[in-house]
Protein backbone atom coordinates (compact mmCIF):
# COMPACT_ATOMS: atom_id res chain seq x y z
CA UNK A 1 0.00 0.00 0.00
CA UNK A 2 1.52 3.38 -0.85
CA UNK A 3 2.37 6.17 1.50
CA UNK A 4 -0.57 7.85 2.05
CA UNK A 5 0.90 11.44 2.25
CA UNK A 6 2.77 10.89 -1.39
CA UNK A 7 -0.23 9.97 -2.55
CA UNK A 8 -2.14 12.71 -1.35
CA UNK A 9 0.11 15.18 -2.32
CA UNK A 10 -0.75 18.23 -4.43
CA UNK A 11 -1.16 16.53 -8.36
CA UNK A 12 -0.84 20.42 -9.99
CA UNK A 13 1.98 21.93 -8.86
CA UNK A 14 5.19 20.61 -8.09
CA UNK A 15 7.36 21.07 -4.99
CA UNK A 16 9.32 24.41 -4.68
CA UNK A 17 13.15 22.99 -3.94
CA UNK A 18 12.63 21.34 -7.38
CA UNK A 19 12.94 24.59 -9.34
CA UNK A 20 16.35 25.87 -10.90
CA UNK A 21 18.06 28.55 -9.01
CA UNK A 22 17.28 30.72 -11.87
CA UNK A 23 13.51 31.09 -12.07
CA UNK A 24 13.48 30.67 -8.31
CA UNK A 25 15.39 34.17 -8.28
CA UNK A 26 13.05 35.64 -10.90
CA UNK A 27 10.30 34.37 -8.39
CA UNK A 28 11.66 36.17 -5.59
CA UNK A 29 12.35 39.32 -7.95
CA UNK A 30 8.28 39.00 -8.55
CA UNK A 31 7.51 38.81 -4.76
CA UNK A 32 9.94 41.73 -3.99
CA UNK A 33 8.03 44.16 -6.72
CA UNK A 34 4.62 42.96 -5.30
CA UNK A 35 5.54 43.86 -1.86
CA UNK A 36 7.14 46.79 -2.93
CA UNK A 37 3.59 48.04 -3.59
CA UNK A 38 1.94 47.40 -0.17
CA UNK A 39 3.04 50.55 1.74
CA UNK A 40 1.42 52.83 -0.76
CA UNK A 41 -1.39 50.40 -1.29
CA UNK A 42 -1.96 50.67 2.40
CA UNK A 43 -1.96 54.83 2.08
CA UNK A 44 -4.47 54.32 -0.19
CA UNK A 45 -6.54 51.48 1.65
CA UNK A 46 -6.70 54.30 4.68
CA UNK A 47 -8.29 56.83 2.77
CA UNK A 48 -11.25 54.78 2.64
CA UNK A 49 -10.98 51.97 5.84
CA UNK A 50 -9.70 52.00 9.33
CA UNK A 51 -6.51 50.86 10.01
CA UNK A 52 -8.52 47.66 11.73
CA UNK A 53 -11.04 47.43 8.70
CA UNK A 54 -7.79 47.44 6.46
CA UNK A 55 -6.02 44.84 8.20
CA UNK A 56 -8.77 42.24 8.57
CA UNK A 57 -10.34 42.79 5.39
CA UNK A 58 -7.24 42.15 3.61
CA UNK A 59 -7.07 38.91 5.30
CA UNK A 60 -10.37 38.01 4.97
CA UNK A 61 -10.56 38.30 1.00
CA UNK A 62 -6.99 36.48 0.96
CA UNK A 63 -7.98 33.78 2.30
CA UNK A 64 -11.35 33.45 0.03
CA UNK A 65 -8.81 32.93 -2.88
CA UNK A 66 -6.64 30.49 -1.30
CA UNK A 67 -9.36 28.87 0.20
CA UNK A 68 -11.05 28.53 -3.26
CA UNK A 69 -7.75 27.80 -4.97
CA UNK A 70 -7.39 24.99 -2.36
CA UNK A 71 -10.50 23.51 -2.77
CA UNK A 72 -10.73 23.63 -6.25
CA UNK A 73 -7.55 21.48 -6.74
CA UNK A 74 -9.11 19.28 -3.67
CA UNK A 75 -5.66 20.17 -1.88
CA UNK A 76 -5.81 17.46 1.46
CA UNK A 77 -4.70 19.48 4.90
CA UNK A 78 -1.00 19.60 5.68
CA UNK A 79 0.45 16.90 8.25
CA UNK A 80 -0.12 17.55 11.46
CA UNK A 81 4.10 18.42 11.99
CA UNK A 82 3.24 21.35 9.86
CA UNK A 83 0.84 22.84 11.62
CA UNK A 84 3.16 24.44 14.14
CA UNK A 85 5.08 26.16 11.31
CA UNK A 86 2.02 27.38 9.18
CA UNK A 87 1.02 29.43 12.75
CA UNK A 88 3.70 31.14 13.06
CA UNK A 89 3.89 32.30 9.21
CA UNK A 90 0.00 32.94 9.70
CA UNK A 91 0.54 35.37 12.94
CA UNK A 92 4.23 36.74 11.05
CA UNK A 93 2.54 37.69 7.67
CA UNK A 94 -0.74 37.23 7.82
CA UNK A 95 -1.69 38.87 11.21
CA UNK A 96 1.25 40.70 12.82
CA UNK A 97 3.40 42.78 9.79
CA UNK A 98 0.01 43.71 7.84
CA UNK A 99 -1.58 45.08 11.42
CA UNK A 100 1.70 46.86 12.72
CA UNK A 101 2.54 47.91 9.44
CA UNK A 102 -0.99 49.56 8.70
CA UNK A 103 -1.15 51.20 12.46
CA UNK A 104 2.59 52.81 11.69
CA UNK A 105 1.40 54.21 8.87
CA UNK A 106 -1.45 56.13 10.49
CA UNK A 107 1.30 58.55 11.58
CA UNK A 108 4.51 57.60 9.55
CA UNK A 109 4.97 58.47 5.87
CA UNK A 110 6.09 55.31 3.09
CA UNK A 111 9.84 56.37 3.20
CA UNK A 112 9.71 55.90 6.83
CA UNK A 113 8.60 53.01 7.32
CA UNK A 114 11.07 51.52 4.22
CA UNK A 115 13.20 51.59 7.19
CA UNK A 116 11.96 47.81 8.22
CA UNK A 117 11.68 46.91 4.61
CA UNK A 118 15.56 47.81 4.59
CA UNK A 119 16.10 45.86 7.81
CA UNK A 120 14.27 42.75 7.48
CA UNK A 121 16.60 40.91 5.05
CA UNK A 122 19.47 40.51 7.34
CA UNK A 123 16.87 39.57 10.02
CA UNK A 124 15.26 37.44 8.14
CA UNK A 125 18.92 35.53 7.28
CA UNK A 126 19.70 35.92 11.27
CA UNK A 127 16.75 34.62 12.55
CA UNK A 128 16.96 31.25 9.41
CA UNK A 129 20.19 30.35 10.37
CA UNK A 130 20.40 28.79 13.60
CA UNK A 131 16.55 27.80 12.39
CA UNK A 132 17.60 25.74 8.81
CA UNK A 133 21.46 25.28 9.62
CA UNK A 134 22.26 27.30 6.74
CA UNK A 135 25.74 28.98 7.68
CA UNK A 136 26.38 31.44 5.05
CA UNK A 137 30.24 32.68 4.08
CA UNK A 138 31.57 36.33 5.91
CA UNK A 139 31.37 38.01 2.67
CA UNK A 140 27.60 37.28 2.57
CA UNK A 141 27.39 38.83 6.33
CA UNK A 142 29.69 41.70 5.11
CA UNK A 143 27.96 42.62 2.13
CA UNK A 144 24.58 41.75 3.69
CA UNK A 145 24.86 44.47 6.38
CA UNK A 146 26.65 46.91 4.13
CA UNK A 147 23.64 46.87 2.18
CA UNK A 148 20.95 47.40 5.25
CA UNK A 149 23.12 49.96 6.62
CA UNK A 150 22.88 51.50 3.09
CA UNK A 151 19.48 51.38 2.97
CA UNK A 152 18.43 52.31 6.00
CA UNK A 153 20.32 55.30 6.47
CA UNK A 154 19.10 56.35 2.98
CA UNK A 155 15.80 55.94 4.21
CA UNK A 156 16.07 57.84 7.94
CA UNK A 157 17.71 60.53 6.15
CA UNK A 158 14.54 60.64 3.94
CA UNK A 159 12.31 60.85 6.84
CA UNK A 160 14.36 63.77 8.25
CA UNK A 161 16.08 61.11 10.87
CA UNK A 162 13.56 61.92 13.20
CA UNK A 163 11.57 58.98 15.84
CA UNK A 164 8.37 58.49 16.10
CA UNK A 165 5.87 56.25 18.53
CA UNK A 166 5.60 54.35 15.02
CA UNK A 167 8.47 52.93 15.21
CA UNK A 168 7.90 50.47 18.14
CA UNK A 169 5.20 49.08 15.53
CA UNK A 170 7.72 49.25 12.76
CA UNK A 171 10.45 47.18 14.33
CA UNK A 172 7.51 44.72 15.70
CA UNK A 173 6.85 44.02 12.31
CA UNK A 174 10.34 43.76 11.03
CA UNK A 175 10.59 41.15 13.86
CA UNK A 176 7.47 39.16 13.63
CA UNK A 177 7.37 39.42 9.64
CA UNK A 178 11.34 37.87 9.78
CA UNK A 179 9.84 34.91 11.99
CA UNK A 180 7.35 34.32 9.04
CA UNK A 181 9.32 34.28 6.42
CA UNK A 182 11.90 31.90 7.45
CA UNK A 183 9.66 29.22 8.80
CA UNK A 184 7.44 29.89 5.28
CA UNK A 185 10.83 29.61 3.24
CA UNK A 186 11.61 26.29 5.31
CA UNK A 187 7.89 24.87 4.58
CA UNK A 188 7.90 25.99 1.10
CA UNK A 189 10.40 23.24 0.92
CA UNK A 190 8.42 20.21 1.56
CA UNK A 191 4.75 22.08 0.11
CA UNK A 192 4.39 24.16 -2.89
CA UNK A 193 4.86 27.78 -1.61
CA UNK A 194 1.06 28.65 -2.54
CA UNK A 195 0.08 26.44 0.10
CA UNK A 196 2.06 27.43 2.73
CA UNK A 197 0.28 31.20 2.99
CA UNK A 198 -2.96 29.38 2.05
CA UNK A 199 -3.13 27.52 4.78
CA UNK A 200 -1.79 30.08 7.25
CA UNK A 201 -4.89 32.22 5.67
CA UNK A 202 -7.17 29.61 6.60
CA UNK A 203 -5.58 29.24 9.49
CA UNK A 204 -6.95 32.79 10.40
CA UNK A 205 -10.47 32.77 8.96
CA UNK A 206 -11.61 32.09 12.97
CA UNK A 207 -10.11 34.83 14.42
CA UNK A 208 -10.17 37.70 10.89
CA UNK A 209 -14.30 37.17 10.14
CA UNK A 210 -15.41 38.20 13.65
CA UNK A 211 -12.43 40.99 13.25
CA UNK A 212 -13.46 42.19 10.30
CA UNK A 213 -17.32 42.51 10.99
CA UNK A 214 -16.31 44.38 14.50
CA UNK A 215 -14.12 46.22 12.95
CA UNK A 216 -16.59 47.33 10.05
CA UNK A 217 -19.26 48.32 12.87
CA UNK A 218 -16.94 51.18 14.77
CA UNK A 219 -14.91 52.47 12.66
CA UNK A 220 -15.94 54.45 8.92
CA UNK A 221 -15.64 53.45 5.33
CA UNK A 222 -15.82 55.76 2.27
CA UNK A 223 -15.94 53.43 -0.75
CA UNK A 224 -12.86 55.68 -2.72
CA UNK A 225 -11.42 54.42 -6.03
CA UNK A 226 -7.96 54.61 -4.06
CA UNK A 227 -9.58 53.48 -1.15
CA UNK A 228 -10.73 50.42 -2.78
CA UNK A 229 -7.97 50.08 -4.99
CA UNK A 230 -5.59 49.78 -1.72
CA UNK A 231 -7.62 47.15 -0.33
CA UNK A 232 -7.64 44.95 -3.47
CA UNK A 233 -3.81 44.98 -3.73
CA UNK A 234 -2.92 44.39 -0.62
CA UNK A 235 -5.00 41.49 -0.14
CA UNK A 236 -4.43 39.72 -3.63
CA UNK A 237 -1.67 41.25 -4.87
CA UNK A 238 0.35 41.68 -1.40
CA UNK A 239 -1.12 39.08 0.78
CA UNK A 240 -1.55 36.16 -1.42
CA UNK A 241 0.10 36.29 -4.80
CA UNK A 242 2.99 37.97 -3.82
CA UNK A 243 3.46 35.62 -1.03
CA UNK A 244 3.23 32.51 -3.52
CA UNK A 245 6.03 33.59 -5.33
CA UNK A 246 8.19 35.12 -2.30
CA UNK A 247 7.71 31.26 -0.56
CA UNK A 248 8.57 29.63 -4.24
CA UNK A 249 11.52 32.04 -4.80
CA UNK A 250 13.16 31.17 -1.14
CA UNK A 251 12.38 27.27 -1.40
CA UNK A 252 14.64 27.42 -4.73
CA UNK A 253 17.53 29.65 -3.96
CA UNK A 254 17.47 29.65 -0.28
CA UNK A 255 16.47 32.07 2.63
CA UNK A 256 19.49 34.26 2.77
CA UNK A 257 20.45 34.90 -0.35
CA UNK A 258 16.45 35.35 -1.41
CA UNK A 259 16.08 37.72 1.92
CA UNK A 260 18.85 39.99 0.36
CA UNK A 261 16.89 40.56 -2.55
CA UNK A 262 14.53 42.56 -0.58
CA UNK A 263 16.87 44.98 -0.11
CA UNK A 264 15.76 46.69 -3.78
CA UNK A 265 12.41 46.82 -1.79
CA UNK A 266 12.67 50.35 -0.01
CA UNK A 267 13.96 51.80 -3.26
CA UNK A 268 11.06 50.28 -5.03
CA UNK A 269 8.73 51.81 -2.64
CA UNK A 270 10.08 55.09 -3.03
CA UNK A 271 9.32 54.55 -6.94
CA UNK A 272 5.91 53.89 -6.34
CA UNK A 273 5.81 56.57 -3.13
CA UNK A 274 6.54 59.58 -6.36
CA UNK A 275 4.44 57.84 -8.88
CA UNK A 276 1.20 56.90 -6.48
CA UNK A 277 0.82 59.76 -3.71
CA UNK A 278 3.56 62.72 -4.93
CA UNK A 279 6.41 62.24 -2.57
CA UNK A 280 9.75 63.56 -3.43
CA UNK A 281 13.03 62.29 -3.43
CA UNK A 282 15.90 63.57 -2.30
CA UNK A 283 19.35 63.28 -5.11
CA UNK A 284 21.07 60.40 -2.69
CA UNK A 285 18.20 58.18 -4.14
CA UNK A 286 20.43 57.08 -7.44
CA UNK A 287 23.59 56.74 -4.75
CA UNK A 288 21.70 54.65 -2.91
CA UNK A 289 20.26 52.39 -5.63
CA UNK A 290 23.42 51.49 -6.48
CA UNK A 291 25.19 50.80 -3.93
CA UNK A 292 21.99 48.66 -3.21
CA UNK A 293 22.62 46.74 -6.42
CA UNK A 294 26.63 45.86 -5.69
CA UNK A 295 25.32 44.73 -2.30
CA UNK A 296 22.47 42.39 -3.88
CA UNK A 297 25.38 41.17 -6.40
CA UNK A 298 27.79 40.10 -3.92
CA UNK A 299 24.96 37.96 -1.53
CA UNK A 300 24.11 36.48 -4.69
CA UNK A 301 27.26 35.10 -5.52
CA UNK A 302 28.87 34.50 -2.02
CA UNK A 303 28.69 30.85 -0.84
CA UNK A 304 28.00 29.36 2.48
Amino acid sequence: MKNQSSATAVPAIAVTARHPAGSGTVLAVLGVVAFSLTFPATAWGLEGFGPWSLVAVRSVLAALLAGGALLALRVAPPARRHWAGLAVVAAGVVVGFPLLTTLALQTSTTSHAAVVVGLLPLTTALLSAPRTGIRPSRTFWAAALAGAGAVVTFTVLQSGGALTTADLYLFGALLVCAAGYTEGGRLARVMPGWQVIGWALVLCLPLTVPAAAVALAHEPVTLTAHGVAGLLWVAAGSQFLGLVVWYRGMAAIGIPRASQLQLAQPLLTLVWSVLLLGEHLTPAAPLTAAAVLVCIAVTQRARG
